[in-house]
């Protein structure tokens, strides 16, 4: 791919993209996500691969790896488009019985479609199915659903489309005030609103002219992986919520502190950061802008102290990740003693969406103090344990019953634990609360970076 100098390379990338795809009469994406490859999703996608070219379809389906489509529990799963029938506990050999009969004879394999308890039947199509239905996907826009290893498929669904409207249209402090008026709140856990930490970041003064932007990937609460998800599906939406947040403050190089534990996030994090720098997405004067940008992945050696940003600064500088007194707080001295804004994955993959389709469009999603929407990883004696992503303010007891699918066997539920090790439980006289921060804070629970332990 040649270098992207503008918005109009990006467009007609986009359109080169999507016009291959549509040379082909289905796509089959197969789920990458970690649980799918725990349960070998990689026999599916090479007997997916042998029987098209077996019954010579290769001109016809094509077949991708896709990042988490959410479903861990039915994994391996497979979406065939543009029908969007959707195929869980899948294996080679139902993989083979697919192409012969869906794929090559137009014959839907509806016993091994998604099979609803509740009402005993199998439903096919991904947007009939509870689960689904009831989300609200902005940060896991592109996670299922595009191949997580190309950077193309990413700009083929707008992406790095608002680093360069950003880049041409608007200016630092416009950026900042787009953000403050979206309302985003940080979703590692504190809530602390986006823009005003940007804002800060943007007026902090650097002794030596440096500033930092760093994405903290350190995620250790029990029964938390959706930044892991996020990171494994969609790399480049990260690059992007950091360029994007670097151009704001005014930084020229940002560090993703990642734990060990997630070699897959570093891995495929790491081949995106050498696309976007092939790409001239990347580094100096980017789409001739005059603004320069780079990044480096920081391991983590799993120290769960890690996660709090002062001891997460200091393991970055190879010292010993212990927290320190604030004040000073890292926007006025951070890394290596410059200022420096630290958001966590969830967040900055929202940046982008908000700064391309507008503050009050993310308005349009959540409460009023509390905007947007929330990923929220679901563990524990569940039906549908997995990745979420509804809107702030869902009911707790529609997460747990509409989009869980309700407790494993048809229990009774118990409580559900919320917020890791700082957070709290709530029972089954809390069905009817709100999941938003200022409704958990009352119980006495907090939403934490989003991880719901189910209890029966």
């Amino acid at each position: 791919m040649d270098a992207v100098k503008n918005r109009d390379d990006l467009l007609s990338i986009k359109e080169e993209y999507l016009r291959r795809q549509k040379s082909y009469r289905r796509q089959v994406l197969v789920c990458g996500g970690a649980g799918c490859i725990s349960s070998n999703c990689g026999e599916v996608r090479d007997a997916l691969i042998k029987s098209v070219s077996t019954y010579k379809l290769d001109d016809e389906v094509k077949v991708m790896v896709t990042g988490c489509m959410g479903t861990c529990a039915m994994g391996p799963v497979i979406l065939v488009e543009p029908e969007g029938i959707f195929y869980t506990k899948m294996n080679p050999e139902k993989a083979e019985d697919v192409v012969a009969r869906h794929l090559l004879k137009d014959e839907v394999c509806e016993e091994y479609t998604y099979f609803d308890e509740d009402e005993g039947v199998h439903v096919p199509r991904m947007e009939d199915i509870p689960f689904f239905k009831g989300q609200v996907r902005v940060a896991l826009r592109n996670c299922g659903h595009m191949e997580y290893a190309s950077l193309e498929a990413y700009i083929s669904r707008d992406g790095y489309g608002a680093l360069a409207r950003a880049l041409s249209e608007m200016t630092p402090a416009q950026v900042v005030e787009e953000m403050k008026a979206a309302g985003l709140r940080g979703r590692g856990g504190a809530g602390f609103p986006t823009g005003v930490k940007w804002e800060a970041g943007m007026k902090a003064v650097s002794e030596d002219g440096r500033k930092f932007m760093v994405c903290n990937a350190d995620e250790g609460d029990p029964g938390a992986f959706m930044d892991r998800s996020i990171l494994e599906g969609d790399p480049h939406s990260i690059i992007e919520g950091m360029m994007l947040g670097g151009y704001a403050i005014g930084a020229s190089k940002g560090y993703v502190y990642v734990r060990a534990e997630y070699p897959i996030a570093v891995e495929r994090l790491g081949n995106a950061i050498d696309q976007a720098r092939k790409a001239g997405i990347l580094g100096e004067n980017v789409m001739g802008s005059g603004f320069s940008f780079d990044l480096e992945i920081r391991i983590g050696a799993g120290a769960f102290v890690c996660g709090e940003e002062t001891s997460l600064l200091a393991s970055i500088e190879g010292k010993r990740g212990e927290p320190r007194q604030k004040p000073p707080f890292p926007f006025e001295k951070g890394l290596f003693e410059s200022p420096t804004i630290i958001n966590n994955v969830e967040t900055l993959a929202n940046a982008a969406p908000i700064i391309l389709n507008g503050s009050q469009w993310y308005r349009g999603f959540g409460t009023e103090k509390s905007a947007g929407t929330k990923v929220f990883a679901l563990a524990g004696d569940i039906v549908n344990a997995g990745i979420i992503e509804v809107p702030m303010g869902t009911i707790l007891g529609d997460i747990i019953y509409k989009i869980g699918g309700g407790i494993i066997g048809g229990k009774k539920f118990k409580a559900i634990q919320s917020g890791g090790p700082s957070g709290g439980c709530l029972t089954k006289t809390h069905l009817n609360t709100p999941v938003d921060y200022e409704s958990l804070s009352s119980l006495g629970a907090i939403m934490g970076s989003g991880g719901l332990i189910v209890m029966r």
